[in-house]
């Protein structure tokens, strides 16, 4: 934190400021795009909001600890499929965005977003670390007249009772000095009809001030700036989100189990109930939720709930049952298995993708991850393909996996017992596959899609 100097000066420039001097100016800069605004965090949310906000016209500086993903920008590669590579290297080449490791370089920017992970920690408690570091390291280089808005999803008062704290620990108060914000990211990565511009911004101040700058820089970027009456609701708003997500997916997991069991096929039922116009929407069941948000962002509200004396019954249950479908699903392989006169110790099992959903590169959390780890654990071997993960990066939950690589497709399937559809990418030849190995268990309904029916195909 700043030294005992740093405080002072910050102290005299607190005293002398006040917010109705750093307003107008400050709004204005951002409406006409004269602002320059910092990204802390380049990866699946700050990326896409780094490059939406360099075309919109603004000098933008995004900053990561990660050299290799430095290296990677530099050179003009996203390192990610749903963010094209020729809108960074647009923003580049105009010089609109420059990828840096430098934190001092926040004491250029009008505006500070940040977008860092929030994940689970080890008794599944929220783990704000990396929110915490961000902060501190913005405090170092605040001064006044910025505005400061974190993106991390997370519970309901983090921002004011965990980032205000450390930001004014510099001697500049909130609303006086500095603007404090929270706007949470909604990507949603590999989907097609949805980018960051055309995705509407909720946003949530800590006084009316913070939350009219919020609105003037979101609103010279997206279509669309949804406000709402306090930092806290806009916390909540992401949780709500996801929590909603989360339920009802457990609901149609749960569904498969026990329309299977009554020998009904769970697609066919949910794809029928789609067809009502009204009060009804579809979810798919699968082997488990995988990516940063549903196996996360719902202990982050069931956690707060806890907190404030209200368990969050619903949200809970729903994490438990979703957590239970890689072992249901290796259950449905294992069935499948016997009835062809095989066990799982054994056998080698291909599991086709390791991404948590179709088309895009992202392991965080994906359920094929376990589903290898318990088919081994049992006595088989679980080889993966995944066209768009060559291989397997270090995660804390699996540490053994690091580094195992994809099996060329090929080898993949040949002399398989069965195979797990996992991920259902496109491009993949399911037709081959189900000509090549003589069980393909199915966890998304791919072969079904495809026209693709026979004794050897099985749903789980």
């Amino acid at each position: 934190m700043p030294d005992s100097n740093r405080q002072s000066d910050f102290a005299c420039l607190a005293a002398t400021s006040a917010a109705g001097a750093w307003i107008g100016g400050l709004a204005d800069r951002f409406r006409t795009r004269r602002a320059r605004v910092a990204v802390i965090g380049l990866g699946y949310a700050g990326l896409p909001l780094a490059l939406a906000l360099a075309e919109a016209g603004f000098a933008t500086l995004g900053i990561d600890a990660d050299p290799a993903r430095l290296a990677c920008l530099a050179a003009g590669e996203t390192g990610m499929r749903h963010v094209a590579a020729p809108a960074l290297q647009a923003a580049l080449g105009a010089g609109r965005f420059e990828a840096t490791a430098a934190w001092a370089r926040l004491a250029e920017v009008d505006a500070i977003l940040i977008c860092v992970p929030t994940p689970l920690g080890p008794e599944g408690q929220p783990d704000l670390l990396a929110v915490e570091a961000a902060a501190r390291s913005v405090a170092w280089h605040l001064h006044p007249g910025q505005l400061v808005v974190l993106e991390s999803t997370t519970w309901p008062g983090t921002t004011r009772e965990v980032v205000q704290p450390i930001l004014e620990a510099t001697g500049l108060r909130c609303g006086q000095d500095f603007f404090l914000a929270y706007s949470p990211e909604r990507e949603d990565p590999g989907n097609p009809h949805f980018h960051t511009t055309g995705i509407p911004r909720v946003v949530g101040g800590a006084d009316p001030n913070a939350l009219h700058l919020a609105e003037a820089l979101y609103g010279a970027v997206v279509d669309r700036v949804v406000p709402v009456g306090s930092l806290d609701a806009a916390e909540a708003v992401k949780l709500t989100e996801n929590a909603f997500r989360a339920v009802n997916i457990a609901l149609v997991n749960e569904l498969k189990l026990c329309l299977g069991a009554l020998g009904l096929d769970v697609w066919e039922v949910v794809a029928a109930a789609a067809s009502k116009p009204f009060g009804y929407m579809p979810f798919w069941p699968g082997p488990g939720v995988g990516g940063h948000c549903i196996p996360v962002d719902p202990a982050y509200l069931a956690w707060r709930a806890r907190a404030a004396g209200v368990p969050a019954r619903f949200v809970e249950l729903a994490g438990e049952i979703n957590a239970a479908m890689p072992g249901h699903t290796v259950a449905a392989l294992e069935a499948a298995l016997r009835r062809r006169g095989r066990d799982i110790p054994g056998s080698r099992i291909l599991v086709l993708g390791a991404a948590y959903k179709p088309n895009i590169e992202d392991v965080r959390e994906s359920p094929a991850l376990r589903l290898i780890e318990l088919i081994e654990a049992k006595g088989g071997t679980a080889p993966y393909h995944d066209p768009l993960v060559p291989a397997l990066p270090r995660l804390p939950e699996h540490p053994a996996l690091a580094g195992r690589r994809s099996v060329p497709w090929a080898e993949a399937i040949r002399g398989c017992d069965a195979a797990l559809i996992v991920t259902d990418h496109d491009g993949v030849d399911y037709a081959g596959l189900c000509a090549a190995v003589p069980l393909v268990v199915d966890t998304r309904n791919a072969c079904a899609r495809r026209g693709l029916r026979g004794p050897g195909i099985v749903k789980a």
